[in-house]
């Protein structure tokens, strides 16, 4: 062997040495968990584009003493629910406040508190001076009519044969007019004073106070013998086969709120009764004492078509309950139970079981709280099975593999 030789060989031979770890593998634990990066094991869109994420393994004995239990995402309709309290009202389209038109004395009563009445009904009886002058304005005009179509027929006559002049029957004319806007005048004044044609006639002191809608006599402010005063309420009347439920939501609900909507209304006065209602109006301005909008429901009150008996369920005055839906009937969501979603780090994370004892460790967005269940906006799908007990402990042991970094960076 020449000496070029012996110094290539003592060469190759030192360069074999210095290579670290060559031919040899480190040793593992077969029974500690730990993270490694997952493949791409579905391409399949998840509810807003859920990509693989860092696969966790655990051995056999960690994995048995957890017990863990799992789900599948459900989808759901994405409409939440909202409780408000209220008051029922009367139907203020169906609703009437009759005053007197005038002062008087009330010298009969027509109707109870409770009777049922019909539109045009009398209510009550009033005698008032004001109407008597009022009425003898009427006939003394009608009268004076009466005389001034004589007088233009007569002038007529003589004008035809010559006998008067065409002025005569020109002023007879006039005079007629000027009649006829007198009775029309005073007529107008008896109808604003709620007397019917039928009345004009009647005794000259004395209306009668009518009901303007058809409905429940609700209440009666008159007596025999007060004095009636035309700024004060003789009677209320309300049409009850319907009634309006005002609840207050605060505006973040009520903005979702949709009109025609359906409300369950439940009364603390009928334990165990539910009653169907539905949105007709949501207020377009915001308390600013309370931060709530008035929304309105109609309820169906089917005994409200009969006077008031013991038997009759709803009434004015009565505080309820309203459950509402918010938002579109037609849109779906994702959800979880709340416990299958942990928080790690900035990010809210699931685990989704794989074979082997191996958990794939999924971002995923949190949506709303549903009771008891979370939306679910990205990183699942409908079907896909998720730990819910066990899942914190699952975060737990990817923190714990992660020496406290960030369990992302893979």
């Amino acid at each position: 062997m020449t000496r070029l030789t012996c110094r290539l060989v003592a060469v190759l031979a030192l360069i074999l040495v210095s290579v670290p770890g060559c031919g040899r593998q480190s040793p593992k634990s077969e029974e500690s968990g730990q993270l490694e990066p997952s493949a791409a094991e579905d391409e399949t869109p998840h509810a807003a584009e859920g990509a693989a994420g860092t696969m966790l393994r655990l051995g056999a004995d960690t994995l048995r003493d957890l017990r863990l239990t799992t789900t599948a995402v459900e989808s759901r309709s994405g409409r939440q629910r909202v409780d408000a309290l209220g008051e029922l009202h009367a139907n203020q389209e169906a609703y009437a406040e009759v005053h007197p038109p005038l002062s008087g004395r009330v010298v009969k009563l027509l109707a109870a508190p409770g009777a049922r009445v019909r539109a045009g009904a009398g209510l009550a009886v009033i005698q008032s001076s004001e109407l008597g002058r009022a009425r003898a304005a009427y006939l003394s005009s009608s009268a004076r009519l009466l005389l001034a179509q004589q007088n233009q027929k007569r002038k007529r006559g003589l004008a035809a044969e010559r006998i008067v002049p065409v002025r005569d029957v020109q002023e007879a004319e006039a005079e007629t007019a000027s009649a006829q806007a007198d009775v029309r005048a005073s007529r107008a004044t008896l109808s604003a004073l709620g007397v019917s044609e039928e009345e004009e006639n009647d005794d000259a002191s004395h209306f009668t106070l009518r009901a303007l809608v058809s409905g429940v006599v609700l209440s009666r402010g008159l007596v025999l013998g007060q004095m009636a005063d035309v700024s004060s309420a003789a009677f209320t009347i309300a049409d009850l086969s319907t009634l309006w439920l005002t609840v207050h939501v605060f505006e973040r609900d009520a903005l979702r709120v949709e009109a025609r909507a359906p409300a369950r209304v439940t009364f603390p006065a009928l334990p165990g009764r539910t009653f169907e209602g539905r949105v007709t109006f949501v207020g377009r301005e915001v308390d600013a004492s309370s931060g709530t909008i008035p929304i309105r429901i109609v309820i169906e009150n089917k005994a409200g078509s009969t006077a008031l008996t013991a038997d009759e369920l709803l009434r004015p005055g009565m505080s309820a309950s309203a459950e509402l839906q918010l938002g579109d009937a037609t849109l779906t969501i994702l959800s979880v139970p709340t416990a299958a979603v942990q928080r790690l780090g900035d990010a809210w994370v699931a685990f989704v079981p794989r074979d082997d004892g191996r958990f794939e460790m999924r971002d995923v967005g949190r949506g709303r709280d549903l009771g008891g269940e979370v939306e679910i906006l990205s990183g699942l799908r409908t079907g896909e099975r998720v730990v819910v007990q066990g899942a914190f402990v699952l975060k737990a042991e990817a923190e714990k593999m992660r020496g406290g970094g960030d369990p992302h960076d893979h």
